[in-house]
């Protein structure tokens, strides 16, 4: 039986904003958006060449909300692979996509962090 993780939850405060910031800024799709019930929706965006999904989910209480932007604890969260640095980082630069640090060249490949619009913490990463 094959296994593979299909869906990462990232905590949002608002949907719409949220959609807006990964579909606009990082070019993903769309896949899903289901109402649930009146404060609820099911919220898939994937990289636009596939991958793993992540489920936008709505924080519901103060312990969801505490952890909206820090889901990796100030650490880089989620890791975003790229065949094409250079355009992926110019294209998110001019999207207004927030670079912590300018590209640098690493054994693995090339990297820089960069926020999501919560504060949660990416590598645009292409590896060697």
């Amino acid at each position: 039986m094959a296994r593979y993780l299909s869906l990462i939850t990232v905590l949002v405060d608002d949907y719409d904003q949220a959609i807006a910031f990964y579909v606009g800024k990082l070019g993903f799709s769309l896949s899903e958006d289901r109402q649930l019930s009146p404060d609820k929706r099911w919220v898939v965006v994937t990289p636009a060449d596939g991958g793993t999904g992540l489920l936008l989910a709505k924080a519901a209480n103060g312990r969801q909300i505490a952890v909206v932007g820090n889901q990796g604890g100030g650490r880089v969260f989620l890791f975003l692979e790229t065949d094409d640095f250079k355009r992926d980082h110019a294209a998110f630069s001019e999207r207004g996509v927030r670079f912590l640090e300018a590209p640098r060249e690493e054994p693995y490949g090339m990297v820089a962090v960069f926020e999501d619009l919560y504060g949660n913490r990416w590598d645009l990463i292409e590896p060697r």
